[in-house]
């Protein structure tokens, strides 16, 4: 059976792995889901990532702890196959007042909501991660 929603299976996997205290988690890689990490590497949620080079590749996800607690306290799915939110630039809500980011797919590539507003353009809203 094939999935429906890869994305929210990747933030699934994220969340698991994290409260499970694990170091790394593997999630069937794709170009969305390199783009998300990337984001979240920039931003500082993760400690880095790499992609096998299979036929069916893997992303590793190197996930990072400050004092025993896992960095990532929240990462949700926004819009999703039965419900699509777009939202414009100035509409782009801010997570935690600024404190936590909003994944943005925008015509120039999946930002967060920071480089959104700055580029001002807007998009659908893929997930929130505080």
């Amino acid at each position: 059976m094939s999935m429906q929603d890869t994305l929210a299976d990747m933030f699934t996997r994220i969340r698991n792995a994290q409260m499970a205290k694990k170091v790394q988690v593997e999630i069937p890689a794709s170009k969305a889901k390199e783009a998300i990490a990337k984001v979240l590497l920039s931003e500082g949620y993760i400690a880095g990532y790499k992609i096998s080079e299979d036929i069916k590749p893997i992303m590793t996800v190197d996930l990072k702890y400050f004092e025993g607690k896992p960095v990532i306290e929240k990462i949700a799915r926004v819009s999703r196959p039965g419900l699509r939110v777009y939202k414009n630039a100035n509409e782009i809500p801010k997570v935690k007042g600024g404190l936590g980011v909003m994944i943005v797919s925008t015509n120039q590539g999946i930002i967060s909501d920071r480089a959104a507003r700055k580029a001002n353009v807007g998009g659908e809203l893929i997930c929130e991660v505080s």
